[in-house]
């Protein structure tokens, strides 16, 4: 589903000579992020209202392990959009600050595909891979 938003979105193809994180740029990934979000928040409210008009009780204890099952994975699902809402927002005051785009581990470029695919991204394909790395390595 979050592959399909940013999909409908044609990507951002800078311009030769075009300064990286300019206004035309930085337009469009607000634009992408706040879409995103809403069709996010969208999402969270129809699980709500589905979950209200389901709640019904069974009789077979099967019946309601299956729908208590059911109902926990989609709350799972809509407590990782919550969190992906919430770095949303801290990635729309990024933009506003004028920090968007930018490595917070070491400063470089992140670049326009990788945000294009992760507008979310605060670190660069280097720092990621290294923070990828240490975690398994702790992770052992």
């Amino acid at each position: 589903m979050v592959e399909a938003t940013l999909k409908q979105f044609s990507p951002y193809v800078p311009k030769e000579g075009e300064t990286y994180m300019n206004d035309l740029q930085l337009a469009h990934f607000r634009h992408l992020l706040e879409s995103w979000k809403a069709e996010l928040g969208q999402d969270i409210d129809r699980t709500v209202h589905t979950m209200q008009d389901e709640a019904t009780v069974f009789a077979d204890p099967n019946d309601r392990a299956s729908q208590e099952s059911d109902m926990a994975l989609e709350l799972r699902n809509r407590d990782r959009e919550r969190k992906l809402i919430k770095k949303i927002d801290e990635t729309i005051v990024k933009i506003e600050a004028g920090d968007y785009g930018y490595c917070e581990s070491c400063g470089v470029e992140i670049g326009i595909k990788r945000l294009q695919a992760r507008p979310t991204a605060s670190l660069c394909i280097d720092c990621k891979q290294l923070e990828e790395m240490r975690e398994r390595q702790v992770a052992k």
